[in-house]
């Protein structure tokens, strides 16, 4: 991966393993990382880690939509642009039977699991089709499904892979993914 100037990035969950360790392999590649997650002295740790001044600590409950949209409301007003988003942040239920689990646990796992990384895309989008140069977004998700008929149906070609139709990578690329759907920070799409 290629050496980031002036890219911004945001980890979810941020805190602790995955994300941490993504946030740390971000800076060393030149990014400046918006580390979010509800412990802000584990999102301190986690800066303290990496190179001086490479990170901005936020707290931020991805189970609450206004603390999502105020965190992106941050990034913007900090640095007008993102150029990587990576939704790591997640929950499990607890080991009980199914036929125990309570509601609220369940809406909490949803909540954190599906609702914020939906939350935290649509902001990340919103930010990144606005700014100069406009970041393409790619997602590191399966490269086949099947069809209903069950045949695979071929995969379109990545945002920052030239195609016959677009001979030039775009000048900017940014990433959302997931931590479940991520295969490594290595294969994220370089800065340009």
């Amino acid at each position: 991966m290629t050496e980031a100037t002036s890219k911004i990035a945001l980890v979810t969950g941020a805190g602790t393993g995955v994300g941490r360790a993504a946030s740390l392999a971000l800076m060393d590649k030149g990014y400046t990382v918006v580390l979010a997650g509800r412990r802000i002295e584990m999102l301190e740790e986690t800066a303290k880690l990496g190179p001086a001044g490479k990170s901005l600590c936020v707290s931020a409950d991805m189970a609450n939509p206004a603390a999502i949209a105020a965190l992106f409301d941050k990034v913007k007003a900090t640095y007008g642009r993102l150029d990587v988003l990576f939704n790591n942040a997640g929950m499990g239920a607890p080991p009980v039977n199914f036929e125990d689990l309570p509601l609220e646990q369940w809406q909490a796992v949803v909540n954190t699991n599906l609702t914020a990384p939906f939350l935290c895309t649509q902001h990340a989008f919103r930010i990144m089709k606005d700014q100069k140069p406009r970041a393409a977004a790619s997602s590191t998700t399966a490269r086949s499904r099947r069809t209903r008929r069950g045949r695979s149906r071929r995969p379109t070609p990545r945002p920052s892979t030239p195609s016959p139709a677009s001979p030039k990578p775009p000048t900017s690329t940014a990433a959302c993914m997931t931590s479940r759907s991520a295969r490594s920070i290595s294969a994220m799409p370089r800065p340009r």
